[in-house]
């Protein structure tokens, strides 16, 4: 399995931050040279170059403020990079295609939703635009999965900020898609849903979907990561290195 790939040579002549002897895979799902990421001419984070495949799984780990957030924007499609380059099925990274769309899944930590739809009718939307087989039995079925099935006819400005949050995280996984991004997903989650997304995330990965996620949660990295990227936890504030889930999450215990 290999995350991670060494920059290209025509890049521009900067050290990079994550390397790798393992060889290339031929059609990653989702591939990344020397990506610089930021806002204006700030650059947050630096070089970052890798390769997922179909069941991958990538975590994203770091200090608040280190730039994992504005890096799963920029591969998300939601931020454009100041450097380097993305590609996802072997097209651009633009969030304007339908198809780029069509294949990628988000969490962010925004509570992006229509005030005037009920949780229900959010995953019902998301359910029939995705042409998803059965909407009404997925719908019922994320209700249940996320504890929602009682604020099924709610508002979203009448749930709880962690009933919003698994709202949002039930209309990702309701959808079919082939990357899904995932910004610290256990924010506002108690432990026991903490645990049942850790384990849902594992199955999505081992079903052939490619999902990276940005965590403060050691547990999320040894049990959904198959990598971890750390970023700017050195001299450099926006560097990046790549480590073993185990590492990842022995150096989340020590930040």
């Amino acid at each position: 399995m290999n995350l991670f790939r060494t920059p290209s040579t025509t890049s521009l002549p900067r050290t990079p931050v994550v390397d790798s002897d393992v060889p290339l895979l031929d059609v990653p799902l989702l591939d990344v040279k020397g990506l610089d990421v930021g806002y204006g001419d700030h650059r947050v984070v630096a070089e970052v170059s890798l390769c997922l495949a179909a069941g991958d799984s990538l975590a994203v780990i770091g200090t608040n403020g280190s730039g994992k957030s504005t890096l799963l924007r920029s591969i998300a499609g939601l931020l454009p990079a100041l450097g380097g380059t993305m590609h996802l099925n072997g097209a651009g990274v633009d969030e304007r295609s339908a198809t780029f769309r069509a294949s990628v899944a988000t969490v962010f930590d925004d509570d992006a939703y229509f005030p005037g739809l009920s949780v229900g009718e959010h995953l019902m939307l998301v359910a029939t635009a995705h042409s998803v087989t059965s909407p009404a039995t997925a719908v019922a079925a994320e209700l249940d999965f996320f504890g929602l099935t009682e604020a099924e006819g709610s508002l979203p400005s009448n749930l709880s900020s962690g009933q919003r949050r698994r709202m949002l995280l039930a209309a990702a996984f309701i959808r079919p898609s082939d990357l899904l991004v995932l910004d610290e997903p256990e924010q506002r989650l108690d432990t026991v849903m903490r645990s049942r997304l850790r384990d849902r995330i594992r199955t999505l990965v081992d079903g052939g979907n490619a999902v990276v996620f940005a965590t403060h949660d050691p547990a999320f990295v040894t049990q959904c990561g198959d990598a971890a990227l750390l970023i700017g936890n050195s001299a450099r504030s926006d560097s990046a290195r790549r480590l073993t889930p185990a590492a990842g999450a022995a150096e989340m215990e020590a930040l």
